[in-house]
C-alpha cells in the first residue's frame, strides 16, 4: 500500500468515524425530540382530558341547577295555582251561603265598614231578595255602638257578585265580595300558603 493509499485509507476511515457520529449523534438528538414531544404530547393530552372533565362537571352543574330551577318554578306554579283556586272557591262559597249566614256575614262587614254618618247599604238584586223584612232593625242593632252611623237599605241595586255597597251621598265604598278578596288578595295567598305548605 503507498503512502497515497494510507493517507486515502485514513481520511476514508476519520470520515466514517466522524459520520458515524455525527449519525450516532443526531439519532440521540432525534430520540430526545421524540421523546420530548412524546412528553409534551402526552402533557397535552392529560390538560385536554381534565379540561374535558372540569366542563363535563360544569355544564352538568349548571344543568342541575337549571334542572332544580325550573322544579322549584313549577312547584312555585302549582301551589300559586292551588292557592288561587282555593280563595275563588270560598269567594263563591260566600254567594251560596244559606240566607241567615250570608246575612251574619253581612252584619259583620257593615260594623267593620261602615262610617259614622248616614248611608245607604246597596245590595245586588239577587242578594236584595235575600234580605229579611226586618233587616234596618238588625242594621240599627249592629251600630249602635257608632256615633252617627245610620244605614238604610237602598232601592237601588248593583252589578256586584255579592257583599254590598255604602253610599254616603257622593262616596261610595265597595264591600262586594270581589273588591275585598282582591284588596286582601296577597294577605289572604300567604295565610292559605301558610296553611297548606309550611
Amino acid at each position: 500500500m503507498t503512502g497515497l493509499d494510507k493517507i486515502l485509507k485514513a481520511i476514508e476511515a476519520e470520515a466514517e468515524a466522524k459520520a458515524d457520529k455525527v449519525i450516532s449523534e443526531a439519532n440521540k438528538e432525534a430520540e430526545e425530540i421524540l421523546s420530548a414531544a412524546k412528553a409534551e404530547a402526552e402533557k397535552r393530552c392529560k390538560e385536554i382530558a381534565e379540561k374535558s372533565e372540569a366542563d363535563k362537571k360544569a355544564i352538568l352543574s349548571r344543568a342541575e341547577s337549571a334542572a332544580a330551577l325550573q322544579e322549584k318554578k313549577i312547584l312555585l306554579d302549582v301551589k300559586q295555582q292551588i292557592i288561587s283556586n282555593i280563595i275563588d272557591n270560598a269567594r263563591m262559597s260566600l254567594a251560596n251561603l244559606p240566607d241567615s249566614e250570608l246575612i251574619e256575614i253581612v252584619l259583620q262587614m257593615v260594623k267593620r265598614y261602615a262610617h259614622n254618618k248616614e248611608g245607604q247599604i246597596v245590595f245586588s238584586a239577587s242578594d236584595k231578595n235575600r234580605i229579611p223584612k226586618d233587616f234596618n232593625n238588625s242594621l240599627k242593632a249592629v251600630l249602635e255602638d257608632r256615633p252617627g252611623a245610620v244605614l238604610t237599605v237602598s232601592d237601588e241595586t248593583a252589578s256586584i257578585d255579592g257583599g254590598f255597597l255604602l253610599v254616603y251621598g257622593d262616596v261610595e265604598e265597595n264591600c262586594s265580595f270581589d273588591a275585598l278578596f282582591n284588596a286582601y288578595k296577597e294577605t289572604l295567598q300567604d295565610q292559605v300558603n301558610a296553611l297548606l305548605f309550611d
